[in-house]
């Protein structure tokens, strides 16, 4: 992220003086503005054309900035209550801490009723996006079943096949290695992947990935062993590239062949077909995690600040992107993002063979990897916690740490910062 400063200036200053010309080319009676991020943001530009001709009063103003540099401008926003726009974007990653602030509507309470829509999503979307008071600070747009994406044609070529790499994780590391002397390919960008994985999987109902229901600190507790051990035996037989996703090294190794799968959501092959190796196309697949692991791994969120100008319209823009079939569709045919809404889902489109994975029919593992997710509360402090348990296991794997004592470190340190 580059001038950080200057990106969250230029967001707020938009927001106060509207400066970018309006989406829609007719003059409506109400503009409401929209603030979000790359590749959400095209899933919006494309879905306005129909908004146009169902709210011809209501122009939308898309404000669009990098991951990052959103992220922190609507931090900034939040914390002083001005520049805010009407609708915010808001990524997996940053929902707890956004939602437990306190600076988002209640979409459960009058006049917005999203109760009525409590079915119509899948359940663990809802649980993502409620603050320990129960409030419902966003409605989901799109989800991220975990899945292993990988280069099939790489993995032919050494001699193995899929169960290969998703019979368990003794498997799956030894099939890295054979991968690695055959094509000189990395199964694993960063070994860290594997971390993010195991530490998010088979979760028992109400309880978070790092604090549970009371608020209590669970980094050290087995799975998250487990990980550090997991992730440090294959960052030691070297079938990880050592790369940090959403670099232009990461973008480079999937373009060149250096690395032949990444475990994360659904929607990555989205990005793998639109910008990430678009040259690649019909060479991957969509396989489960390995062992037979569930679990979430991202998803994108439409929430209204409580200081919006015009909260009215913002209702009917979250509900049209996030409630509305065609549009859930068209989000997933057009760009890959994966549709939270049940009725989007069970549309016969995504029975559909998808041409970048080879014809795969890969919607239907991730409609049934879906239903399987378990519902997991988020913290406020989620993200911060996500930091620290990252920068304790890259102490594991670069200076050789002790994994015990870097949880224990972890776990000091998020205590140290929640302050509960």
């Amino acid at each position: 992220m580059s001038k950080p400063f200057l990106a969250i200036a230029f967001a707020v200053a938009t927001f106060l003086t509207g400066a970018l010309a309006p989406a829609g080319e007719a003059r409506a009676a109400t503009t409401i503005t929209l603030a979000t991020f790359p590749d959400l943001d095209r899933a919006a530009k494309a879905a306005l054309p129909r908004w146009h001709a169902l709210h011809p009063d209501i122009d939308v103003r898309i404000v669009s900035l990098q991951y990052a540099d959103h992220h922190n401008a609507m931090t900034t926003a939040l914390a002083t209550g001005s520049g805010l726009p009407d609708v915010m974007a808001v990524d997996f990653k940053f929902i707890g801490k956004f939602v437990g602030s306190g600076g988002f509507e209640d979409l459960y309470q009058p006049p917005y009723g999203a109760g009525a829509l409590r079915d119509a999503f899948v359940p663990y979307t809802l649980a993502q996006a409620t603050n320990p008071r129960g409030e419902l600070g966003a409605l989901p747009a799109d989800i991220g079943p975990g899945t292993l994406l990988y280069r099939a044609d790489l993995l032919a070529k050494a001699g193995l096949a899929e169960g290969d790499l998703t019979r368990d994780w003794d498997s799956f590391i030894a099939a890295g290695i054979k991968l690695k002397a055959a094509t000189g390919a990395c199964i694993l960008a960063s070994s860290t992947d594997i971390v993010d994985i195991v530490i998010r999987s088979d979760l028992p109902p109400g309880q978070g990935i790092y604090f549970d229901r009371n608020g209590k600190v669970l980094v050290g507790e087995p799975r998250f062993v487990r990980a550090f051990e997991l992730g440090r035996r294959a960052h030691q037989a070297g079938i990880d590239a050592g790369t940090t996703m959403w670099t232009n090294e990461w973008v480079a190794g999937f373009r060149s062949d250096r690395i032949a799968g990444q475990m994360m959501g659904a929607w990555l092959a989205g990005h793998l077909k639109n910008w990430l190796a678009p040259a690649t196309a019909g060479k991957w697949r969509s396989a489960p995690l390995p062992g037979g692991l569930y679990a979430s791994y991202g998803g994108s969120f439409y929430a209204i600040p409580r200081h919006a100008q015009h909260k009215a319209e913002a209702w009917q823009f979250v509900r049209f992107m996030t409630a509305d079939r065609q549009t859930q569709l068209d989000s997933l045919t057009q760009f890959g993002n994966f549709p939270a809404l049940i009725a989007a889902q069970q549309d016969p489109v995504v029975d559909q063979p998808i041409a970048f994975l080879g014809g795969q029919r890969a919607g239907v593992l991730w409609r049934d990897t879906a239903a399987r997710v378990p519902a997991i509360p988020v913290d406020k402090y989620d993200a911060m916690a996500t930091d620290a348990v990252r920068a304790e296991y890259q102490n594991v794997i670069a200076r050789g740490k002790d994994i015990h004592e870097a949880l224990a470190d972890a776990r000091w340190l998020i205590e140290h910062r929640a302050r509960r």
